[in-house]
């Protein structure tokens, strides 16, 4: 069921839909929503690194306002993760269907109503080309959902070196939980996986004097690890977590003792402890237990907070004005893009539609929602631009 009269929010998402970007793919979003926002005023640049695109499109206060006072960057991303089977889905994934208020089709809360609303609030606040004090910008990579190496962690890394001056930070992914606006993430936390290798020595199940079991000598140790209070938390994060998502020795033959066992483990870590902190405590248990191993790592990210400032006092009141409700301020769920532009020492906020069918077979948006979160954007932009 589709309706005759649909707003341009709901109109963009749609659109947007239809392309099939898959990560790291963008499917021609980003020039549909640059020749949109070329219109307007917005300058365009665009930043490609191995497959991935990213835009960067910035409206300043050049026309007699302030281009050196603050920069506002809203930040989206225009890949969205594979539909899996096309038949497990109602309708066709990535064929926008509206019914019963919904919209359904891959990435339609994750995260294309998000970066149709910035564009349609964009298109409302800046239709006229006004005066700003400082600068707005729209951020968008097509790798946030893949391995997110060649996307806003490498814009971020150009912004540092060329000293892009950056205050607000305003991320479009999906906070909200049971209606818009009841949830908006001023966190998140960091995320350290480890990657262990426990060397022993191969040999027969019946002579175990000519052979070391490797999970006999690891077992004690991850025993520890997992039994250790590495922080308490605070009061926005809980305590950091340690959880062993890997276990693994030999092939399952019966009368053999592998020479090695492999473990990875991750941390989601709070502001209260750091990857170098965590990694020489690790390594402090290990040594303990004196077997020979081998270790690497990998860092997502690392945590990030926004604890007070213009940018949530804007979104509160923004949320307040549009849906009428008191908004939570959340650290809790997985990571975002925002912990590569946090650390350039920029408010970062994360504000979009309810998650609850993120990354599932019908995921869908409800479309009142849309149009209202478009106008929340545009109070934010306007209470900060003002």
């Amino acid at each position: 069921m589709t309706s005759d009269m649909s707003s341009p929010t709901l109109q963009l998402t749609k659109e947007l839909i239809s392309r099939p970007s898959v990560t790291p793919n963008d499917e021609g979003c980003q020039a549909l929503i640059a020749e949109r926002l070329e219109k307007i005023g917005f300058q365009i640049e665009n930043l490609r690194f191995g497959e991935v695109d990213n835009l960067y499109a910035v409206y300043d206060g050049d026309k007699g306002g302030n281009p050196d006072g603050p920069t506002l960057v809203f930040l989206g991303h225009t890949d969205v993760v594979p539909s899996g089977p096309a038949d497990a889905w109602q309708t066709p994934p990535f064929e926008p269907v509206e019914k019963d208020g919904m919209l359904y089709g891959r990435g339609a809360a994750d995260m294309k109503g998000s970066v149709a609303a910035m564009v349609t609030a964009f298109e409302s606040v800046f239709a006229e080309q006004p005066t700003i004090n400082g600068r707005v910008a729209l951020l968008l990579t097509s790798d946030e959902e893949g391995i997110a190496q060649d996307g806003v962690k490498k814009v971020a890394q150009v912004f540092k070196e060329r000293g892009e001056n950056l205050t607000w930070c305003l991320v479009g992914e999906p906070s909200s939980t049971n209606t818009l606006g009841d949830v908006v993430k001023n966190g998140r936390r960091g995320s350290l996986t480890g990657y262990l290798t426990v060397k022993g020595v191969q040999g027969h199940v019946a002579y175990p004097h000519l052979a070391k079991n490797p999970s006999h000598l690891a077992a004690a140790a991850l025993a520890e690890l997992a039994a250790t209070e590495w922080d308490k938390g605070n009061g926005f994060f809980p305590p950091t977590s340690f959880q062993i998502f890997d276990l693994h020795m030999g092939d399952g033959t019966t009368n053999l003792v592998p020479g090695e066992l492999t473990a990875g483990f991750n941390f989601r870590y709070c502001t209260e402890s750091t990857q170098d902190s965590l990694k020489s405590r690790v390594l402090k248990t290990l040594d303990k237990h004196g077997f020979e191993y081998e270790i690497r790592w990998h860092l997502s990210g690392e945590p990030f907070l926004t604890s007070t400032g213009k940018l949530i006092e804007a979104a509160q009141s923004a949320i307040k004005n549009v849906v009428g409700i008191e908004t939570e301020l959340s650290t809790a769920g997985g990571t975002s893009d925002g912990r590569f532009i946090a650390p350039l020492g920029v408010e970062v906020l994360e504000l979009g539609p309810i998650n609850a069918t993120i990354h599932k077979v019908d995921e869908c948006v409800d479309i009142q929602a849309l149009d209202q979160l478009s106008e929340i954007y545009a109070s934010i932009t306007q209470l900060l631009t003002s």
